[in-house]
């Protein structure tokens, strides 16, 4: 199982994926270089690197459901969580 700390929101809007707000930057509605289909290949074991197009940090994601997108490590603080 992975911890809680290790997920991040995300929501579908047209087709497009998009975080609130940037675990690293803090940038707001930020538009990941994502695709649908490309959630459904990360939950059936496919790992993916994502680098966020606002500051260029990058995330391995392990896993994904309806509501988040789970990486490989820590990326909720005291700060953002």
């Amino acid at each position: 199982m992975i911890p809680f700390a290790n997920t991040w929101p995300y929501d579908i809007i047209m087709k497009d994926i998009y975080v609130a707000q940037c675990p690293f930057c803090l940038s707001s509605n930020v538009l990941l270089p994502l695709k649908i289909h490309e959630l459904d290949s990360i939950h059936e074991g496919k790992k993916k690197l994502l680098v966020f197009p606002c500051c260029h940090n990058k995330l391995t994601l392990v896993d994904t459901d309806r509501d988040y997108l789970l990486a490989d490590t820590a990326v909720r603080n005291k700060h953002n969580s």
